[in-house]
């Protein structure tokens, strides 16, 4: 006996929905970062990514793009408020012209150690994530960089000695320092940055030891000053729209391997730092303590850049800084 047309199309529907089942609740996700692939902030994206797909038996795939190749470094904030992107790492400072307290941790020396800047990343993170929501993101984690220092080609003694260098910029707070100590400011991000020491286009800036060895400045630059002016930190964000249409099991995998990640993104910082600086050591930069008037100078300039960043910021960033010492 024959079986029937509509029994045989039942068996192939239902063959075909179990062969899709698996593809069609698998979710493909980009994350776009502004850093080379082999930097600690990079490598410990992938590293997230493996986890939550490990975790999630590949329900959830997470693809990182490294080095501004998806979306410039200025650019991956507002890819993944508009969807263009669903996770995204970022340098949160950058976009302290939108708001002023997306600077907080790029205020000189208010916190230079790392056990000050996780104080200051506990006091500042409820206004952030309150910003960060009503542009329809979630803040998942944020990891440091290294203490900031000054990359230059000359000795510098005494801030008048920076008068009239070329100056990178990448901020508020870097663009600024370049104004108040007589350089010409040049706007560079880091993905633009070694071929900017290359051509001459800047012969100065201020970063961390990982920028600099990402950047091989030791090729264009001679001395490093040790200033640990700041730590900033990189955030990685996700588009709230896309991380509410994960089930709740998926979303509370992502969550804790985020934790995960931050928690790791801080102990390897603080344990690759001194390494850093023994590598462009190796190289043949002069990794220097600043003098006492080049310490002197920069405080001041410190000081005067928080007193402006307050006034920018209000009683919001006043608040924040008055949690933070109080920690």
């Amino acid at each position: 006996m024959k079986p029937s047309k509509s029994l045989f199309w039942l068996a192939l529907t239902g063959a075909l929905a179990f062969a899709s089942g698996p593809a069609a609740a698998q979710t493909k996700w980009n994350l776009p970062a502004a850093y080379p692939a082999d930097n600690p902030h990079s490598e410990n994206l992938v590293a997230f990514a493996k986890d939550v797909e490990a975790a999630t038996g590949g329900k959830l795939q997470i693809q990182v793009h490294a080095n501004a190749s998806l979306f410039k470094a200025p650019e991956i904030k507002r890819a993944v408020q508009t969807g263009q992107a669903q996770m995204g790492e970022l340098l949160l400072s950058i976009h302290e012209n939108e708001d002023a307290v997306y600077g907080i941790d790029v205020v000189p020396f208010l916190a230079v150690s790392f056990p000050d800047a996780m104080k200051l990343y506990k006091a500042s993170k409820p206004a952030i994530e309150k910003k960060l929501a009503a542009q329809g993101m979630l803040l998942l984690m944020a990891v440091p960089w290294a203490p900031q220092g000054i990359y230059a080609k000359k000795d510098i003694n005494a801030i008048e000695d920076m008068k009239g260098l070329k100056w990178r910029a990448y901020n508020v707070g870097t663009a600024r320092i370049g104004e108040i100590v007589g350089a010409q400011s040049v706007t560079v991000q880091a993905a633009e940055l070694p071929q900017a020491l290359a051509t001459g286009v800047v012969n100065s800036f201020m970063s961390s030891g990982g920028t600099g060895y990402d950047s091989k400045v030791w090729e264009s630059l001679t001395h490093f000053y040790d200033t640990q002016a700041w730590i900033p930190k990189n955030y990685t964000i996700v588009n709230k729209a896309a991380f509410d249409a994960l089930d709740k099991p998926t979303q509370e995998t992502v969550l804790r391997l985020a934790k995960v990640a931050e928690d790791r993104g801080w102990q390897v910082w603080d344990s690759k730092t001194e390494w850093y600086h023994e590598e462009i050591a190796k190289k043949g930069m002069k990794v220097l303590k600043p003098s006492p008037a080049l310490e002197s100078g920069f405080k001041k300039i410190g000081e005067q850049l928080t007193v402006d960043w307050l006034k920018r910021a209000g009683a919001e960033g006043q608040a924040v800084v008055d949690a933070y010492r109080k920690m």
